[in-house]
């Protein structure tokens, strides 16, 4: 009986006090959350570059939880959890419902569904992701890849014809197409729930001797950015979109190493 109460009491504890580095991960993704419901509140207004950009910020906002998280050691299952509500959110339904404001509802009926059909990939892919955590480990080839597309690229997918119609209005005939936007939510939803290996930074190691041409890559894409925000990074998601047969066959060339 005196061990039930001396537990009860712990618990009571742990409800009063709760350490900072615990709530400091869960700070920063109610952030990317913000950023996610604002996205859609400007593509209802139909001021698309900061709804793109609200997207972007909250691609940061995700990048960095984790990265709080582990250097806090405050990862808790609750921040897990609240994180892929976050992502569903922010990179799920903000950018479906941006890219119909901006074209899909001129495409009768269907427009919608194409949008709902984002969303739903994106809710799969984070339920599979979720379970996957208290699976057993993967094999070590698995270290510098995700399965399938993560949330975050595949929200950079869908907007790319918007950041490229930012500076070439005259391809709008081709961007702001019905049928290239339908076709490329389909594709973006088939690439997030797929088991298709993407590459992922989260274990990479650079050599010492990359270090200044990294830095130097780095300072130039910053450049890049402030001079020409919209067609560097939609050629940046299509350098991306461009990797992803490249990282299929690194993967297996890893897979035949280790088997």
């Amino acid at each position: 009986m005196e061990k039930i109460n001396q537990k009860l009491q712990m618990s009571k504890q742990k409800l009063k006090a709760l350490p900072f580095r615990k709530i400091a991960p869960n700070i920063v993704t109610l952030l990317a959350l913000c950023a996610g419901v604002t996205s859609i509140r400007y593509s209802i207004q139909a001021d698309w570059a900061k709804a793109v950009v609200c997207i972007f910020v909250a691609a940061f906002f995700d990048l960095l939880d984790g990265r709080v998280a582990r250097m806090l050691k405050g990862s808790t299952k609750f921040g897990a959890e609240l994180d892929s509500l976050s992502d569903f959110v922010s990179f799920g339904v903000a950018p479906a419902i941006l890219l119909y404001q901006w074209t899909l509802f001129d495409l009768p009926k269907f427009g919608w569904f194409f949008c709902l059909l984002m969303s739903i990939g994106m809710a799969m892919r984070l339920a599979r992701f979720n379970t996957m955590l208290d699976d057993e480990p993967q094999p070590e080839y698995w270290n510098h890849f995700f399965v399938g597309v993560p949330a975050p690229a595949a929200s950079a997918i869908v907007m790319m014809p918007l950041m490229i119609s930012f500076d070439f209005p005259e391809l709008n005939w081709l961007m702001r197409s019905n049928a290239f936007c339908a076709t490329l939510l389909v594709i973006v939803t088939l690439l997030m729930v797929s088991r298709i290996p993407t590459f992922s930074t989260k274990k990479l190691k650079i050599p010492t001797y990359m270090f200044v041409p990294l830095m130097l890559v780095v300072a130039l894409f910053a450049s890049f950015i402030i001079s020409q925000p919209w067609l560097t990074l939609g050629l940046a998601t299509i350098c991306y979109m461009l990797s992803i047969p490249v990282g299929i066959v690194v993967f297996w060339q890893e897979k035949n190493k280790y088997e």
